[in-house]
């Protein structure tokens, strides 16, 4: 099965889909001569969200009564043929508040996953950008495979239902044997349904896209705020089109330079300091911590949770059961943020009393599924983006062989994110590389946050992203905080650095740290 972690996003909004809607009318088959920089985009109310974005509700108004827009670009859905056949990207965006003369240009966001829907989180997250939009029309999209641009479609509910309650632990060959053969079928399924874009979601492609959303904006350099997996994106950017950067800002930095085996590893160590942080606070607390007396308890009593979960599961969110699977998940996504933590305590006090609605309701919102049973794209759309990118396919003999150091890195969550990495297996379209090249030489300063205390893209993965960038290239800053990013952590250093530079240009200097 896909390893979870590599979803890359603390996005609770992944929580809708109907993986029955296809990718008709996403394509046109005609053939095409007319220049794509030169269109006009149709800017709309935005139509309520497809199912395959999570969300099903229409972005609320913007502070002053303003609405969200909406608008198709076309794009080539092969690059290697920009005349042939075209995708609809969809986009959003709210218009600079302030004077017109002051205005810089669009702010194009992503905010990771991959997998992640910015038609749906940019609306969601919108607020914490209302100074940013005093200068920028502040834009985001669904990025090729995503929600409605060209969505990559694999199983059915019932179908994911069932793939994402395998144990994702096995224990002997026959579990092992059984995880294998089904993400061989998810792969397989997913060619079958979705055979037309899968050979075109690689990373570079969007980041041609996005070069050419830039020009079709209007404007003369790409001002550009990448979150998780949108920092890689960024990164490949301005690999490919080093002129055209212009402001840009990365945050939960992915790390460059390693391969999915050792970012796999990375988030190891990473959930695990995120889990001992969690312990820590939880005990240090004046009152009584309820999920256990010490760091360790807290820690042993989860891991017997787990164990126990593997031999009975306990009623989860009807009329699914609460599994390993389920429950390790669910920690997962609670992880992601410190605003989380709350319900990881709530939730394990409900599991030890043997109810798991809410570690299933977590596990849910990781995996991209409503409370309808209907799933968003989030997760098929990840693994053929991550499998398109990473040239490495392993095996359950290269799993064995790197469990005992996953182990180590990870007592709690090693064997989970090991046996994750077979989830490239038999993917029909070859990896590109074993990593991206981020190098950039020529391009703006580029602002490079790194987060101590963040699970998903360890803190180490934003000096090698500044230093893979190049010299006067990356200009690293470190948050000293917990979470999976830290702009919106609400450390005014670290707003105060982002918001000088994108709205006035001042690059702070290389090595600032915010605590």
């Amino acid at each position: 099965m896909p390893n979870p972690a590599r979803l890359r996003t603390a996005a609770l909004l992944a929580t809708a889909a109907l993986l029955s809607v296809t990718v008709a009318g996403c394509t046109d088959d005609s053939p095409k001569d007319e220049d794509l920089t030169a269109q006009q985009l149709k800017w709309a109310p935005c139509p309520v969200p497809s199912p395959l974005e999570g969300s099903s509700e229409s972005p609320s108004p913007l502070p002053g009564g303003d609405e969200w827009e909406c608008a198709t670009m076309k794009a080539p859905l092969d690059w290697s043929d920009p005349k042939g056949d075209t995708i609809g990207i969809a986009l959003i965006r709210a218009q600079a508040s302030g004077p017109k003369d002051k205005r810089i240009g669009s702010l194009v966001f992503n905010f990771g996953g991959p997998g992640g829907s910015g038609v749906t989180a940019l609306p969601a997250f919108g607020e914490q950008y209302t100074k940013l939009r005093t200068r920028y029309d502040l834009v985001s999209f669904d990025p090729r495979g995503v929600g409605r641009s060209a969505p990559v479609v694999c199983e059915n509910d019932e179908q994911l239902d069932e793939f994402f309650e395998q144990d994702g632990t096995p224990d002997g060959a026959a579990e092992q044997t059984a995880l294998l053969d089904n993400t061989k079928s998810f792969n397989a399924t997913c060619e079958k349904n979705s055979g037309k874009i899968l050979p075109h979601v690689r990373t570079t492609d969007t980041a041609r896209d996005m070069d050419l959303m830039r020009q079709v904006l209007g404007d003369d350099k790409l001002h550009y705020f990448g979150i998780s997996y949108g920092t890689e994106l960024g990164g490949v950017y301005a690999h490919l089109f080093p002129k055209s950067v212009g402001r840009a800002v990365f945050d939960a930095v992915v790390d460059p330079t390693v391969t999915p085996e050792e970012s796999s590893l990375g988030q190891a160590g990473g959930f695990q300091l995120a889990l001992d942080n969690y312990a820590k606070d939880c005990t240090s607390k004046v009152e009584e911590c309820p999920v256990g007396d010490t760091v360790q308890d807290v820690k042993d009593r989860i891991a017997k949770l787990l164990k126990d979960l593997e031999a009975k599961p306990i009623p989860g969110i009807f009329p699914r059961d609460l599994t390993q699977t389920f429950a390790t998940n669910g920690i997962l996504q609670a992880l992601y943020s410190k605003d989380f933590w709350e319900y990881l305590t709530e939730g394990l006090q409900q599991a030890y009393e043997g109810n798991g609605q809410i570690l299933m309701f977590l596990s849910d919102s990781l995996t991209g599924r409503n409370e309808d049973g209907e799933y968003s794209n989030l997760v098929p759309a990840n693994v053929a983006i991550n499998c398109s990118d990473d040239k490495p396919r392993y095996t359950m003999a290269d799993v064995e062989a790197n469990l005992p150091e996953f182990r180590k890195e990870s007592p709690m969550f090693g064997d989970y994110l090991a046996w994750g990495l077979l989830g490239c297996t038999d993917w029909a379209v070859p990896g590109a590389a074993d990593h991206p090249d981020v190098s950039a030489a020529g391009a703006a300063p580029i602002l490079v946050i790194g987060n101590t205390g963040d699970p998903a893209t360890p803190y180490e993965g934003a000096r090698r992203m500044a230093q893979a960038l190049g010299k006067g290239v990356g200009v690293e800053l470190t948050y000293k905080g917990q979470g999976h990013g830290a702009y919106d952590s609400g450390n005014t250093c670290v707003t105060g650095a982002v918001n000088n530079y994108l709205l006035d240009g001042t690059v702070p200097k290389a090595g600032t740290v915010c605590a």
